[in-house]
């Protein structure tokens, strides 16, 4: 079995996930399926029909989905880490070539989101600075290009 390493943001934000998808979507999904069944006729023809099944099978999938993770996780607690880039870590760098500062927080695959600046632990840049120090220097190699990021801080 899986083990999943999350921050305490990301375990929150997948129980109030699971919890919107069982009190609220599948209670939409199902006067979908009323409505479209009360539309009468033959329901192989019906698409409205179709269309809120496959949706019942997507959400129905995705509470497992959540309830795999949140049963098999880990919770990084980010006190423990002090000094050290880690899961949960907030990071200021410099692209020493652009002489331009960035600032990332490490986060698992599960709750990447690069337009809020939270990257991956198993992307390049991730992968690079996970279990370094400020004022280290890292190599990133993307598949267009090779980047030197120098550690300004971490919170």
């Amino acid at each position: 079995m899986k083990e999943y390493r999350l921050t305490r943001e990301g375990y929150e934000k997948l129980k109030k996930e699971k919890e919107d998808l069982i009190n609220n979507k599948r209670k939409e999904i199902a006067e979908r399926l009323k409505e479209a069944k009360n539309l009468g006729g033959d329901l192989t023809e019906n698409s409205e029909y179709d269309d809120a099944k496959n949706e019942q099978a997507f959400i129905e999938g995705r509470i497992k989905q959540i309830d795999d993770i949140l049963n098999n996780c880990v919770i990084i607690d980010r006190k423990s880490n002090k000094g050290i880039v880690d899961l949960g870590s907030v990071v200021v760098v410099e692209d020493v070539d652009k002489k331009s500062k960035k600032e990332f927080k490490i986060v698992s695959s599960i709750e990447s989101s690069p337009e809020e600046n939270k990257i991956s632990d198993e992307s390049p840049i991730g992968m690079a600075l996970i279990g370094k120090k400020t004022g280290e220097e890292v190599i990133v190699r993307t598949p267009t290009d090779t980047r030197r990021f120098k550690i300004i801080s971490i919170k």
